[in-house]
């Protein structure tokens, strides 16, 4: 086998490793302080196409306290992935983008909030959908000012 050969098999397998499904990372915590972790749903996301090759993406994203303390969350973002790690796109939302779209920012002590996202893209092409992943993270401020942060990945379909 060549090396180029190896190097084309070793692609092939990480991509396979990304996209095999859900990963969520532990949140980070301090003890005796907020700590927030998240869940996408549906995992995979469903691509629904609305005419040609533009698609709308909906997705849930639930943020539940574990820590015993109210958090204030401060972002949401996505990094989008295809190929096995080829960033093809981002998406981000701080707290008065999150606000405007009607939801809080406020997650009381162990208690949970649900965030509605659709976000519409063109896909060029339908291959894509086949090695699409994104990573998706919550960034928050428990009440008494100590930083928390959640991540996951998910998988995008057809």
């Amino acid at each position: 086998m060549t090396r180029a050969q190896r190097i084309a098999l070793l692609l092939l397998a990480l991509s396979s490793f990304f996209c095999a499904g859900s990963r969520n990372t532990p949140p980070t915590a301090v003890p005796g302080h907020g700590a927030i972790r998240i869940e996408i749903t549906p995992n995979p996301i469903i691509a629904t196409r609305v005419s040609g090759d533009t698609y709308d993406f909906p997705f849930e994203v639930i943020i539940r306290e574990i820590g015993g303390h109210p958090v204030e969350i401060a972002r949401v973002s996505a990094d989008v992935f295809a190929l096995g790690g080829i960033r093809i796109g981002d998406e981000s939302y701080d707290a008065g983008q999150i606000r405007a779209l009607g939801y809080s920012t406020s997650v009381p002590a162990n208690s949970e909030v649900r965030y509605r996202f659709a976000p519409r893209r063109s896909v060029p092409d339908d291959r894509l959908f086949s090695s699409v992943s994104a990573e998706v993270r919550v960034e928050g401020r428990d009440d008494s000012g100590t930083a928390t942060t959640a991540n996951t990945s998910v998988t995008v379909s057809r």
